[in-house]
């Protein structure tokens, strides 16, 4: 009686789109967290975003939890 055996191999892999997607969330979001001024809502308010920083207030705690200096 001969004995048959198969061997199953699979790759798996993050495809490269999901990376470069992640990858550009993670800099937004540092942006938005670690530098922003103001300056993604000027975009829809103009100059009176730079002077209001409500972004800013937002993340205020979460920039000195992760060692950004605002002040």
């Amino acid at each position: 009686m001969s004995e048959t055996r198969q061997i199953n191999v699979s790759k798996t892999s993050v495809p490269k789109l999901a990376l470069l997607a992640l990858g550009i969330i993670f800099a937004a979001g540092l942006f938005v967290v670690g530098f922003d001024q103001g300056h993604i809502f000027s975009l829809v308010y103009g100059e009176q975003a730079f002077t209001d920083l409500y972004i800013h207030e937002l993340t205020h705690d979460m920039r000195h939890a992760a060692g950004f200096p605002c002040h």
